[in-house]
């Protein structure tokens, strides 16, 4: 079910009203049963694959905390295993048997990869048709219909018994809470990615309704709205010709630059829309779920990007991955290997395709470079608002630059695009005329939308701005009086310029 479906405009209240009217004892059992209906409204079958991922961890954690010695970290390895098994085989297996079929044939053996490809999407097509799927005949077709947000609650799960086995976490006895846990539609298709000892104690928890909490939460929602349908849905016009189209050698380097930058709004707008959708429903019901963007494109290095994109997936490779692998506590070089694990193995998270490990490669050099230069004495900038400005313009166009491989259908693809921006092919031609804006919008007055989306964007910067720089030296009259003016402005900007199509999910739900 999307956050910005018909659907969910019922689907919400009845829950809220529910939980506050049920005892105490039976509101677990009326969210799990929410969350499942929540879940199974994209494809019922696969609520299975999340059940057995949750009794495989349930047994799991109760297991490792009563094991000793050496047996706790068998348990442990082999719940590990189980998890990155299930989404290795969903996510990851017909990349493996596409890879190994195109070396196959570099070797000169195109009988061995005819096997390995077939034989890996017989496999994963029968399982998808045990699963309702019976009319896809590929790995291809399949990808479209992978489980959603399989990539997250996998994650989630997994920090679970991590957390049990490191000794942080009690091994929880209720096997519904544990499940609630997993489950909590909220934040279960694309997070943030929770850690037990957040979130679990909340559901033991007795919650009354609180109306300025509640206020607070909406504040929340519609704000995470607003990013996702009127700026994220209304700039993907301006991105999907581009990076979706059959030639994208078409395009002029106006149109691929306004694209490149358009996109990295929009996935910044719509991710951190879902998750502040997701904290405001959390926060309406009196959960708490963590921040998980904190105002990236403000940064004025990489490594501060990082810091604030996705924190709770940037935390989890932080403590589950840099961590055990020694973190900073090696030598520079192995320093330097752990951060380049650390960004790989997050780009393959994101997606079983090469254009991903580019993005994750980029990214590891942008930081690794950053970290050279720090070291070398280079980076020490003076605390001007002229140098903060140029940080942030910098780290931007090194982000929305490796976006382009994050976005890009195939590496092929990427590399035009970015030969294109190279050539400065276009850029007289496009200035001069409103073709661009109006082969994205399909308006025939573009200057209409280009305008106020410009606002809509500029309204969003204001939020963000105030919050970042501004909260603690406002007064609070003048806070009373903007506040005010900032609300009324995004409501109409809402009914006048939101993308009300139900059908259009959030990008972070395919991973």
């Amino acid at each position: 079910m999307l956050f910005n479906s018909l659907d969910f405009l019922i689907f919400f209240p009845t829950v809220v009203a529910l939980h506050f009217l049920l005892p105490h004892r039976w509101r677990w059992l009326m969210l799990l049963v929410a969350s499942c209906w929540f879940y199974m409204a994209f494809v019922p079958a696969y609520i299975v694959i999340l059940a057995l991922t949750i009794v495989i961890d349930y047994v799991a954690g109760l297991w490792i905390e009563n094991a000793q010695g050496k047996r706790r970290k068998w348990l442990l390895i082999v719940s590990l295993i189980s998890n990155v098994g299930i989404l290795a085989f969903f996510k990851y297996l017909g990349f493996f048997a596409e890879n190994a079929a195109a070396l196959f044939h570099w070797l000169n053996l195109p009988y061995a990869a005819a096997v390995v490809t077939a034989g890996a999407n017989r496999v994963f097509v029968t399982v998808l048709g045990l699963f309702g799927q019976s009319g896809v005949s590929s790995y291809t077709e399949a990808m479209s219909i992978l489980p959603i947000g399989l990539s997250f609650h996998t994650f989630q799960a997994m920090s679970y018994t991590i957390e049990v086995y490191r000794g942080n976490q009690r091994a929880e006895r209720h096997f519904g809470i544990y499940a609630l846990y997993v489950m909590f539609f909220p934040q279960l298709v694309a997070g943030p990615i929770e850690r037990p000892q957040n979130v679990l104690h909340q559901f033991h928890e007795r919650k009354t309704f609180d109306a300025a909490r509640a206020l607070d939460g909406l504040r929340w929602i519609y704000w995470g709205m607003f990013k996702k349908m009127v700026v994220a849905d209304r700039l993907s016009q301006f991105v999907d010709p581009v990076f979706n189209g059959p030639n994208p050698e078409k395009y002029g380097a106006l149109a691929t630059a306004g694209a490149t930058v358009a996109f990295a709004i929009q996935i910044y707008c719509d991710f951190s829309g879902y998750s502040d959708v997701a904290i405001g429903t959390a926060k309406v019901m009196g959960y708490k779920l963590m921040e998980n963007f904190r105002r990236p494109y403000l940064a004025t290095n990489i490594q501060a990007f990082w810091a604030r994109w996705h924190i709770s997936l940037s935390t989890w490779f932080r403590d589950y991955v840099y961590i055990p692998l020694g973190g900073n506590r090696v030598s520079r070089a192995r320093r330097y290997f752990n951060v380049a694990v650390v960004f790989l193995v997050s780009g393959f998270w994101h997606g079983a395709a090469w254009t991903y490990l580019v993005w994750g490669g980029l990214h590891t050099v942008f930081n690794l470079g950053t970290m050279a230069l720090r070291e070398a004495g280079w980076l020490k900038l003076p605390e001007r608002r002229w140098a903060n400005a140029l940080g942030i313009a910098f780290t931007f166009l090194l982000v929305s630059f490796a976006w382009i491989f994050f976005r890009a259908h195939t590496i092929a693809d990427a590399l035009t695009l970015i030969r294109t921006l190279g050539t400065w092919r276009g850029w007289d031609v496009e200035w001069q005329s409103l073709d661009y804006w109006a082969l994205r919008t399909g308006d025939p007055t573009p200057p209409f939308r280009v305008i106020f989306s410009g606002v809509a964007l500029a309204l969003l910067g204001l939020g963000d701005y105030l919050i970042e720089k501004k909260r603690d030296r406002l007064t609070l009259p003048q806070l009373q009086t903007l506040r005010p003016l900032l609300y009324a402005a995004m409501v109409v900007f809402f009914l006048l310029f939101a993308v009300f199509d139900s059908g259009k999910q959030f990008i972070y739900f395919q991973f």
